[in-house]
């Protein structure tokens, strides 16, 4: 069910990116646009790198706290597709990405994860399987 869903978007996205970096590269030349890409992809390593460890820092205190770190756990989720979002080449990639690491951004996008599962869990249609 979720393949048909997906499926669409990993043949939707490269080929918009290509259309972008084709008509960026018809405008900027061919070297500053690959250069940029590349800037792009070394500051999402970066973004990722310190979020990172601010989340592991937070996660560290809420468990010292005697809390359990679920929030900074979805948050360093949310870091994890963003980086991974960041590092793939192109500027819609690279945009989201960005906006999965800005913490006001990534508050509502944790609550959407949050309703989302509580609306699965509460109709009976998230299952979790395991195989062996």
């Amino acid at each position: 069910m979720i393949g048909r869903k997906i499926l669409p978007i990993f043949i939707v996205v490269p080929l918009i990116e290509m259309i972008i970096l084709i008509k960026i590269g018809q405008v900027l030349g061919a070297l500053p646009t690959i250069l940029l890409v590349l800037g792009l992809g070394f500051f999402g390593f970066f973004l990722v790198k310190y979020q990172g460890l601010y989340i592991l820092f937070e996660v560290r205190n809420e468990i010292s706290r005697g809390n359990l770190p679920g929030d900074t756990l979805l948050d360093g989720l949310i870091v994890f597709v963003g980086g991974i979002l960041l590092i793939t080449p192109g500027f819609i990639t690279a945009a989201i990405g960005i906006i999965f690491m800005i913490p006001q951004f990534r508050q509502g996008i944790r609550k959407l994860i949050k309703n989302w599962l509580n609306k699965k869990i509460n109709s009976g249609t998230f299952n979790i399987s395991f195989r062996s």
